[in-house]
């Protein structure tokens, strides 16, 4: 027989969330990112004759955005700190412990083939 050595129990419950899930929501914050950098920078257009200190945040912030989306895009897989740890320690069980020692009439009943001697 072979011996298997026994990792441990993993709950599936304390796993990470599946790789094209993290990558889907990774996809979703960039976009947004973008999205929002896009639309500052056509509010900067927008405002420049208007309200020129509007338009130079905007613009700031359209060029500030693009290293944050790529930060938060390329932010490795999280670990999700609210579900239980994913795994659970072997069961320790306790070892026999020693045997009670045994009475010397018992030790003659068992002598004598488990019968009693006829006294009385």
């Amino acid at each position: 027989m072979r011996k298997h050595s026994d990792p441990g129990v993993y709950r599936i419950t304390g796993t990470a969330a599946g790789l094209t899930e993290d990558v889907r929501g990774r996809q979703r914050r960039y976009i947004i990112s973008m999205s929002v950098r896009t639309l500052s920078f056509i509010l900067a257009v927008a405002l420049w004759h208007v309200w020129t200190p509007l338009a130079w945040v905007a613009l700031a912030a359209g060029l500030v955005l693009p290293y944050i989306a790529v930060v938060l895009a390329n932010a490795g897989r999280e670990n999700a700190r609210n579900l239980p740890s994913s795994h659970l320690p072997p069961v320790v069980r306790p070892a026999l412990g020693p045997g009670r020692e045994r009475l010397p009439a018992e030790a003659e009943t068992e002598a004598d083939g488990g019968h009693s001697s006829g006294r009385g």
